[in-house]
């Protein structure tokens, strides 16, 4: 008998200890996210290193990527579980096309995004651009790509536009004279600016309907709806927590200049003069018939999504 009560105290002991395990255990997701360092690409670095992901029993294994095109490649061929700012119009495109891609939450909605030329430029605006005169975007199918279309319809414009990749890549391919018209996002560009190397001709919400559109999004694989759909709704969770805690704590702002190697004041002024928190709301998709219509202007899309096919890839996970 006493034998017996041992062994029923062993059972019951390490049915606590694996419980606890599985409680305490930690999900892993991948996620890949275009140009590493901006303000709205960092929710997830940050609430890694806050804690908060690991709170919500989430361990993220982080990927970067030259703009949302890659990204976007990457969730469709299941090499990673989420994708974060996903050029919205291609994300339509891919789904319509049969891609295996969801929309799991807003990412950006309006752009901190801006077009620059060397100091020595004759070029005062965007709107001066020429037929000769060459405009970048990071990737095929990211956000920039739609903004740089963008402005070629509302200005009538007739320019070369090309792909030159991340902030970086793209300010050595201005100042070399390879591109007339580079394109950067918030903290990158900011010291030569103050060095007056280089100036701004356009800002993305120059664009009126870009400032209510979603631009960007979080995307996932449909495999992984399917088979980690907890998973992502513990990250979203994390995800929404980590924006509340960004908008409301220094500590956020220092963790962020330590990221991208900056000072307190340019990640404040980021913060704040660049990237409200509207922003970066990850719950609600706005604009979808704008952003359809300029798809098809784009030749992006041939026609609208029905609301049946919006319905299918938006599959925002609700807030608890």
């Amino acid at each position: 008998m006493k034998a017996l009560h041992h062994l029923l105290a062993g059972v019951v002991l390490a049915a606590s200890f694996a419980a606890s395990g599985s409680a305490n255990a930690e999900d892993t997701l991948k996620i890949a996210m275009g140009q590493r360092g901006n303000w709205d690409t960092s929710v997830a670095h940050l609430g890694t290193e806050a804690g908060i992901f690991k709170k919500h029993g989430i361990k993220l294994d982080m990927l970067y990527t030259q703009g949302g095109g890659e990204t976007m490649q990457a969730v469709i061929s299941n090499s990673v579980d989420i994708g974060s700012a996903t050029g919205t119009i291609s994300v339509m495109a891919a789904f319509v096309k049969g891609a295996p891609i969801r929309i799991i939450g807003a990412e950006a909605t309006g752009a901190a995004d801006f077009w620059y030329v060397r100091a020595d430029s004759p070029l005062k605006t965007i709107k001066d651009a020429t037929p000769d005169t060459t405009i970048a975007y990071s990737t095929n199918g990211a956000s920039t790509n739609s903004v740089v279309l963008g402005f070629l319809r509302a200005y009538k414009l007739k320019s070369k536009i090309v792909p030159t990749g991340s902030p970086s890549s793209t300010f050595t391919q201005v100042m070399s004279g390879q591109v007339n018209v580079g394109w950067s996002a918030p903290p990158f560009g900011f010291e030569a600016l103050k060095d007056n190397k280089i100036r701004i001709v356009a800002r993305a919400n120059d664009l009126e309907e870009i400032r209510h559109e979603t631009i960007r999004t979080l995307i996932a694989n449909t495999a992984v709806l399917e088979k980690k759909r907890d998973a992502l709704d513990r990250f979203m969770a994390a995800y929404r927590e980590t924006i509340d805690w960004m908008y409301s704590s220094d500590d956020a702002l220092a963790a962020y200049a330590k990221f991208t190697k900056t000072d307190l004041d340019t990640a404040r002024k980021v913060r704040d003069d660049f990237f409200p928190k509207s922003l970066i709301d990850p719950d609600k998709i706005s604009g979808v018939d704008l952003l359809m219509a300029d798809g098809i202007a784009f030749k992006t899309l041939s026609k609208p999504l029905t609301p049946e096919q919006l319905q299918t890839l938006i599959q925002i996970p609700p807030r608890k």
